[in-house]
């Protein structure tokens, strides 16, 4: 049954229960979201509309659940499984493939869309090693980073003000789900620096081999842009320069900054 009612189709949906040999149906009254939530939605793409309302989107079945598991608040759950929405009636809503399709940002939208509310995060803990970013630009590399950082148990990851926002839906999409578990702030980086007694290290091209390198059991770890490496201002407060051996060729001018991240991280994990 569709009734149209104030900007929302308003579906009953059957769902039907084996009860013994017999079967009995239960009925649930779902509302469709409507224009002005599909028009929020969209609109979340935007980092000012993310900041303002402090929330951003995630997709996939697997992503939102993982954000649900790591107690992230929820905002709302989008999804056009009717079994989802029955089972998660209190945080989530029914949408049509068609409208998923017009607020999703992947070609192929799976079916669920979560809006979440930004983590408000203390000061940094300095228990251990934390990444520092200089001006990354590129989505997939921050997002590739912050998995990473999952993996090799970095709790917090420190970004300059210039760097791509962490809940960029191709950031958050990268990630797959990491973005729930690694703490990830954005200061100025020169003054976070010249305030921390943990030793400092930059990667660059041109520096000590990490695989000689005494590392110790917490540090920071500064990785530059993409392009540009570590700028100058940072530079100045770089203590110790590491670099990862090339043994190819040198045609190769570099490598891609989440793969020299991974291999750092697995040095420092390593000792």
């Amino acid at each position: 049954m569709i009734i149209p009612k104030n900007n929302k189709t308003i579906f009953t949906v059957f769902f039907f229960k084996l009860d013994g040999d017999s079967l009995r149906n239960q009925k649930y009254v779902i509302c469709m979201v409507g224009k002005s939530q599909i028009k929020f939605i969209k609109s979340l793409q935007q980092k000012k509309i993310r900041n303002q309302f402090k929330v951003f989107v995630v997709e996939g079945k697997k992503t939102v659940q993982e954000l649900i598991d790591a107690a992230v608040e929820v905002h709302k759950i989008y999804s056009t499984d009717a079994d989802f929405i029955h089972n998660n009636a209190a945080i989530s809503e029914l949408i049509t493939a068609a409208d998923l399709k017009k607020v999703s940002t992947l070609s192929t939208p799976n079916g669920y869309l979560g809006i979440f509310k930004m983590p408000e995060y203390e000061a940094v803990d300095a228990q251990d090693w934390t990444v520092v970013l200089d001006t990354l630009q590129d989505p997939g590399n921050l997002g590739t980073i912050i998995r990473l950082c999952d993996w090799f148990g970095i709790k917090n990851l420190i970004c300059s003000p210039h760097t791509v926002d962490c809940y960029n839906p191709k950031v958050v999409q990268a990630t797959m789900g990491s973005i729930a578990r690694v703490q990830v702030v954005y200061q100025d980086l020169a003054a976070f620096l010249q305030t921390t007694t943990l030793p400092i290290y930059g990667a660059f091209m041109e520096g000590a081999s990490v695989y000689a390198a005494k590392l110790p059991a917490k540090g920071i770890l500064v990785m530059g842009n993409e392009a540009n490496g570590i700028s100058d201002e940072v530079l100045q407060v770089i203590q110790n320069k590491i670099s990862i051996p090339q043994f190819g060729e040198k045609t190769t001018e570099s490598l891609n900054v989440a793969t020299a991240t991974a291999i750092l991280l697995h040095e420092i994990r390593r000792h």
